[in-house]
Parts: C-alpha cells; structure tokens; sequence
C-alpha cells in the first residue's frame, strides 16, 4: 500500500531545518512568509526581543480595496509592497528572508520580488 505523503509535515520539517540557521537581529530582521491556501501573511520580527517590527496580510483592513477583484498572485505583489513601505517607515532597510518552509516560486517568489522593487533589501 501506498502512504500518502503529508505536504504540511514536510513543509515543517523544512522550515525547522532553515529556521536553524535564519535568525533576526535588530540591525536584520527577519521577514517570516506563511502561505494558507486563500491568504498571505508576512511578518518582520526582531529574534532576540521576540517582537513582531511590521506585518501585512491580505486580510488587512485598508489593504482589502486594493486586493479586491485580483488573483492571489497580485494579491502578494500588493501585501509584498505595503510591508516593504512598513518597514522603510520603521527605518528597516534590510531583512533575512524566511520562506516558512515553501518552495521559493508562485505567490512566495511574488511577495519578495515586489518587497524588493518597494525598497526592501534581502
């Protein structure tokens, strides 16, 4: 018989394998990406206080204008650039990119590239 491979249990033992290295300091914080299946989430967060800096997510309320009508695709380009601008704000320039485990393509790839064309340095 055939097991059945559990996607989510894998993508957690990739994340706890890169999470052994990524780390946020104040100077570089990290920028911690969680996918669900119809939302986004993006969190900068400070390791060594153990404080979340910024977040984003397509659930926010004065993003849900501008993600209204768009595929999940430009929803992240949209999420990607408002914590870009966040954190410009908050006088971040640099972060260490945590993909959360995913495969660096599709809506995690958008987020990132359009976190990059915003001002945010990886």
């Amino acid at each position: 018989m055939i097991k059945k491979i559990d996607k989510n249990q894998e993508r957690q033992r990739r994340h706890e394998r890169v999470r052994k290295t990524v780390s946020g300091t104040k100077e570089r914080p990290r920028l911690c990406i969680y996918r669900s299946v119809s939302n986004i989430y993006v969190q900068i967060i400070d390791d060594t206080k153990g404080v979340t800096l910024a977040s984003a997510s397509t659930l926010d309320k004065e993003l849900k204008a501008k993600i209204a009508g768009k595929t999940k695709m430009e929803q992240a380009e949209v999420v990607g650039a408002e914590i870009a601008q966040k954190a410009l704000k908050k006088g971040i320039k640099t972060v260490v990119c945590d993909r959360g485990g995913y495969l660096y393509t599709g809506r995690v790839k958008k987020l990132t590239d359009s976190a990059r064309a915003a001002g945010l340095q990886f």
